[in-house]
C-alpha cells in the first residue's frame, strides 16, 4: 500500500520497478540457458532490457466533485478505482502510475479520514474517505490518477477495450475515528463500470459522470484524458537494434502519429473553448524535420495563431502540418495507403519514432500542467460537449417521428348516423381495425431485434448500465406532434370553423434549441424559482418517483423538488379531496421557497412543473382546478404524465384487471375506483371524469409529455395517451358520445394558444421483460406499470434529448 508522503509518492522497490515497464520483468530464455550451461548453481533468471519501441497507453482520470443526490445512509464513503484490459478471455489490471492532488480537499477535519491510497495488491486507487451528512452535499476531491497500460514492441498498441471500474465503499460513522480501510464493517455498496473502446485508447478527452446505481444515486464529476506514448524516458538518440524491426514497429509509429494528431486537435478545441493559451508550448520545436512533406502554411485547424503563439515551430502550425500529413491520400500514415511509411529504412523509422514520441511527451506534459491550472473550465467545456452528444448517442434506443394532430375535432351529436360519420371522417387517415397498442409493441420489438444484431462501434466512453446488454434497454418511441393551434371556442365551433382557420404550426424544440427569451422588464433583481412537484399513484409512497426526480436534478441542479406526501395512505378517496390536499401542499411549498428567496432580492420568475405517476396525474389535474392554485396557473411550465388514466377506464381491454377493479369497488368501496370506472353517477355527464375534462387543467402548460406503455395493463393505452381508441370510434351509444366529448375537451386544452409555443409529445416506452417470463405481473400488465418507477433509463433518454423542457 502506498500513501502520500511529503507531497510525493513513495513506492516499494518492486512496485517502482514494475511501474516503469513490465518489459524489465520478461525472462530472456536464451541468456538463462547460456548462464546455466556455464555451470551456474541454483535457479537462474535473466532479464533483458526493454524494447526500443515499448509504448504505453496512459489513462488519466480527474475526479473533481462527489455530489450526493440520493444516498440513503449517512456515514463514511470513498471511491475505489481500477482499470482492467480485456483481451479474449484474459483480464489484466492496469497499473496506477501517478497521482496528483490538485488542491487541498475542502472536507473539514471532522469529515475526513486519512488520505488517498494506492493498493499494489490489486492495482487500485482509493480516494480520500469523506463523510456524507445530508442530501445534495458536495465533496470536492480535486485529484488526478493515471493508469498505465504497457505494450511491448511485439504487441503494439492495445487491441482490446479497457474497463474502468468505480466502486463505492461505505462504512457507518465510527466513534473512534479509525480509518475506513481498517474498519471491518466497510463494504462495497455499489459499482459503476465504463468501457473505453480500443479506438479511443489513442486519444480521448471526455466528461464521464459516475452515478453508481438507483439505490446509491450520486453524481461524480470526472473527466477522462487518454494518450498513447513511448514507455519510459524519451531519449534524443538510441542505437538502432541489431535485430530487424518487425511489422508492428510501423504500426506503432502510425499509432503514435495518430495520437499526436488527436492530442493537437483536442488542445486546439479546449484552448479555443476556454479562451486560454498553452504558454508552455510557446517556441517549442514541434516540426517533423525531413518528414514534413507538406506546406507548413496549410492548417487543418483554423485560427490556430489565436490559441497558440505564432512561432515558426509552434503547435498551431504543427497541427495543420500533422493534419495534412495524416489525411493526404498519398502520405505515409494515411488509413488506406501506408506505402511511404512502410518503405522507410529502420534507421529513419526509429528516428521518426523518437521524434514523434518526444513531441507527444512534451504535448502531454504541457496539457497536464494546463489542465491543473484550468481544471474547472475544462470540466465545464467537456460536460457541455457531452450533454450535446446525448441525443445522438442514445438514439439507438429512441425512435423519433413527427405526427400532425388532426385539426378537425369530433363533434358531439345526438344523431347516431351523423355521429358515426363524423368519427369516420376525422379518423379516416388511421386504420382503427388495427390495435394501436399492439402496433406500438410490434414496432418496439422489431427495433429491439435490430439492436441485438447491431454492432455498436463508438469511439466514446460506454456506460455499462446501458451498453452491457443493449438489447435489454427500454426502447422509447417519441412522437413529436405538429400542432395546429385553433382559436378559442367550443368543440362544436372548432369543428365548424376548422376549414376556415389559418393553421399555425408549432414545432417541438429539438436538442440544442433554446427557449424564446422572455422580457425581463421590471425584473432586474431576484432569482428564478423552478419548482417541480412529484405526485405518486394509488397506494403509493412519496419517494416512488425519486429516480425521475434525480434525473431532473442532473439536468437542473437548481430545481426545488417537492415529493408530495399530502395523499400518502389516502389515495382511495375522492379525487376532488385529494386534489384539494395537494393544492394546499403545493401553495405552502411555494410560499416557503419564496420567503427564502426574499433574502436574495425576491422571486423574479416562477416556473412550476408537475410529474405524476398513474392516478397521481388525476390528482394533479384536480389540484389545478382548485381555487388555491389559480394564481399560479400562469406560471405552469412542464407537465410529465407517466401512465396516467386521463380518460378513465372506459374501453379497457384488460379483463383480469377489470375484474380486480370490480372487486375493489365491491369489497372496499374505494371512491376513486368508482370515479375511474364512471360508476360514481348514473348519468355519465355527471361523473367526475366528465366534469374534470371540461375544466382547463392542461391549457396553461408550455410543455406536455405523455408517457405510456403498450405493456402496461393497469392503465388503458388510449387513456394514457389521450387519444381515440378503436372501441370508442365504433361506439355509437351515449357512452361513446360522452367519451368523445371528454377527448375533445382535453385536446382543446392542449391546442389552446395560451402560450406562444406549445410542445406536445407522446412517448411510448417498451421495457424488456424477457427475464420475467409468463408471470402474473406480466399477464395483468402490472410489471410495466411498476417498471416506470424502478428504472430511470427511459426518463434519461427523454430528458437529455429535450433538456430545455426540464430547466
Amino acid at each position: 500500500m502506498r500513501c502520500l508522503v511529503g507531497g510525493g509518492v513513495q513506492d516499494s522497490p518492486r512496485a517502482a520497478a514494475k511501474r516503469v515497464s513490465p518489459a524489465l520483468w520478461r525472462v530472456d530464455t536464451a541468456a538463462a540457458e547460456a548462464v546455466e550451461g556455464a555451470g551456474a548453481k541454483g535457479p537462474v533468471i535473466c532479464f533483458r532490457p526493454p524494447d526500443v519501441m515499448e509504448t504505453v497507453h496512459e489513462v488519466a482520470i480527474y475526479i473533481h466533485r462527489f455530489h450526493n443526490l440520493d444516498l440513503f445512509q449517512q456515514g463514511w464513503y470513498q471511491m475505489k478505482i481500477s482499470a482492467i484490459c480485456e483481451e479474449g478471455g484474459n483480464k489484466t489490471p492496469a497499473s496506477p502510475a501517478r497521482v496528483v492532488q490538485y488542491e487541498a480537499s475542502d472536507v473539514g477535519a471532522d469529515d475526513a479520514l486519512g488520505i488517498w491510497k494506492i493498493d499494489d495488491a490489486d492495482n487500485s486507487f482509493y480516494t480520500q474517505p469523506f463523510r456524507i451528512k445530508y442530501a445534495r452535499q458536495d465533496i470536492y476531491l480535486s485529484v488526478m490518477v493515471s493508469f498505465n497500460i504497457f505494450n511491448s514492441e511485439e504487441e503494439g498498441p492495445a487491441a482490446s477495450a479497457v474497463m474502468l471500474k468505480f466502486e463505492l465503499i461505505y462504512a457507518p460513522t465510527l466513534d473512534n475515528g479509525s480509518e475506513l480501510q481498517a474498519s471491518s464493517v466497510a463494504s462495497s455498496a455499489a459499482v459503476h463500470e465504463f468501457r473505453i473502446p480500443r479506438r479511443a485508447l489513442l486519444g480521448l478527452h471526455s466528461y464521464c459522470p459516475v452515478h453508481f446505481d438507483a439505490f446509491h444515486s450520486v453524481l461524480v464529476d470526472l473527466t477522462l484524458h487518454l494518450v498513447y506514448l513511448k514507455a519510459g524516458a524519451t531519449k534524443s538518440s538510441l542505437k538502432v537494434p541489431d535485430q530487424a524491426l518487425g511489422p508492428t514497429s510501423y504500426h506503432i509509429v502510425k499509432a503514435l502519429l495518430t495520437s499526436r494528431k488527436m492530442l493537437l486537435e483536442e488542445l486546439k478545441k479546449i484552448s479555443d473553448a476556454i479562451g486560454k493559451t498553452i504558454e508552455d508550448l510557446d517556441g517549442a520545436d514541434l516540426n517533423l524535420g525531413k518528414y514534413e512533406s507538406v506546406n507548413p502554411s496549410k492548417s487543418g485547424l483554423p485560427n490556430s495563431s489565436k490559441v497558440f503563439p505564432a512561432t515558426g515551430k509552434g503547435v498551431g502550425q504543427l497541427a495543420g502540418i500533422l493534419h495534412d500529413f495524416l489525411e493526404r491520400p498519398n502520405d505515409a500514415v494515411n488509413g488506406t495507403d501506408d506505402s511511404l511509411l512502410y518503405t522507410l529504412p529502420k534507421e529513419e523509422l526509429l528516428e521518426l519514432f523518437l521524434t514523434v514520441s518526444g513531441q507527444l511527451s512534451l504535448l502531454w506534459n504541457a496539457f497536464l500542467k494546463f489542465h491543473r491550472v484550468n481544471k474547472t473550465k475544462i470540466l465545464d467545456y467537456l460536460h457541455d460537449a457531452w450533454a450535446i452528444d446525448r441525443k445522438a448517442e442514445w438514439s439507438i434506443w429512441t425512435v423519433h417521428s413527427k405526427i400532425e394532430i388532426p385539426h378537425r375535432y369530433l363533434r358531439s351529436m345526438t344523431d347516431e348516423s351523423s355521429h358515426r360519420h363524423s368519427l369516420l371522417r376525422v379518423s379516416g387517415s388511421r386504420k382503427f381495425h388495427d390495435d394501436p397498442a399492439q402496433n406500438s409493441a410490434s414496432r418496439a420489438d422489431l427495433h429491439r431485434k435490430s439492436i441485438a444484431q447491431m454492432k455498436i462501434n463508438t469511439e466514446s466512453v460506454q456506460d455499462m448500465h446501458i451498453y452491457a446488454d443493449p438489447s435489454r434497454v427500454p426502447v422509447v418511441l417519441i412522437e413529436q406532434h405538429v400542432m395546429v393551434v385553433p382559436q378559442h371556442g367550443s368543440s362544436k365551433d372548432l369543428a365548424l370553423n376548422a376549414s376556415e382557420q389559418k393553421d399555425t404550426i408549432v414545432l417541438p424544440k429539438l436538442q440544442g434549441d433554446s427557449l424564446p427569451p422572455k422580457s425581463s422588464a421590471g425584473k432586474k433583481g431576484g432569482r428564478i424559482l423552478r419548482a417541480v412537484i412529484f405526485v405518486h399513484g394509488f397506494q403509493g409512497h412519496h419517494l416512488d418517483l425519486r429516480l425521475v426526480r434525480n434525473q431532473w436534478l442532473l439536468l437542473d441542479p437548481g430545481a426545488d423538488c417537492l415529493m408530495s406526501e399530502a395523499n400518502e395512505d389516502k389515495t382511495s378517496g375522492d379525487f376532488k379531496e385529494m386534489g384539494s390536499r395537494l393544492a394546499g401542499e403545493v401553495v405552502a411549498f411555494l410560499k416557503k421557497k419564496m420567503d427564502k428567496l426574499s433574502k436574495y432580492g425576491g422571486c423574479k420568475e416562477l416556473k412550476l412543473s408537475f410529474v405524476g405517476h398513474s392516478i397521481g396525474n388525476i390528482i394533479i389535474r384536480s389540484a389545478l382546478a382548485e381555487p388555491a392554485l389559480q394564481p399560479y396557473l400562469k406560471n405552469l411550465y412542464t407537465y410529465m404524465s407517466i401512465s396516467g388514466p386521463h380518460l378513465g377506464y372506459w374501453y379497457s381491454s384488460n379483463s383480469l384487471f377489470n375484474s380486480g377493479l370490480w372487486l375493489l369497488k365491491k369489497l372496499k368501496g374505494a371512491q376513486c375506483i368508482h370515479q375511474l370506472t364512471f360508476s360514481d353517477d348514473q348519468d355519465p355527464q355527471n361523473t367526475y371524469f366528465y366534469r374534470l375534462c371540461k375544466l382547463k387543467t392542461l391549457e396553461n402548460f408550455k410543455n406536455i409529455i405523455l408517457l405510456s406503455s403498450p405493456q402496461d395493463g393497469y392503465v388503458p393505452y388510449h387513456s394514457a395517451r389521450i387519444e381515440l381508441c378503436p372501441a370508442a370510434s365504433s361506439d355509437t351509444s351515449k357512452k361513446g358520445q360522452v367519451f368523445t366529448e371528454m377527448l375533445n375537451n382535453c385536446l382543446d386544452q392542449i391546442r389552446a394558444p395560451s402560450s406562444d409555443t406549445r410542445i406536445f409529445m407522446r412517448c411510448d416506452v417498451n421495457f424488456d421483460q424477457s427475464n420475467q417470463g409468463r408471470s402474473l405481473n406480466t399477464m395483468i400488465g402490472r410489471a410495466a406499470h411498476i417498471e416506470f418507477l424502478e428504472t430511470d433509463l427511459y426518463a434519461k433518454f427523454i430528458m437529455w434529448s429535450f433538456p430545455d423542457l426540464f430547466r
